[in-house]
């Protein structure tokens, strides 16, 4: 059974990078045919697909975000980790990281797996 974290500050200040962790257990990021995705939910609006990293590390963003988001992994901790910059407000949201066969969907019963969520407020 694949588990899925998401871990990071909850609160960030608009102009800085938001970092966030998904640390993986129960299936490998380096072998898993999975995409390993970001998705984030702001308040009042549907979740919203933001990126995803593939077991060879080849990344693919949405692209209204792509100027500032950037999607990385460590498979030694066999973590991925999403680095948005330059936030503003309309940045808060519950960020989720998920896996699965899907690419860019926007429902969470697509993936096979997902975390809980982590809530980020930005604010000063």
């Amino acid at each position: 059974q694949v588990q899925l974290q998401e871990s990071g500050p909850g609160l960030v200040k608009p102009s800085q990078t938001l970092s966030l962790t998904c640390t993986v257990s129960g299936g490998s990021i380096r072998t898993s045919a999975y995409y390993w995705t970001w998705l984030r939910q702001p308040p009042g609006k549907g979740l919203e697909w933001m990126g995803a990293i593939d077991r060879r590390g080849s990344t693919t963003y949405r692209s209204s975000l792509k100027s500032r988001t950037s999607i990385s992994r460590d498979t030694t901790k066999n973590q991925f980790t999403l680095q948005l910059q330059s936030v503003t407000p309309e940045d808060a949201a519950v960020y989720y990281c998920a896996s699965g066969s899907i690419l860019g969907g926007t429902s969470l019963s697509e993936y096979d797996y997902w975390g809980q969520g982590t809530q980020v407020t930005v604010s000063s």
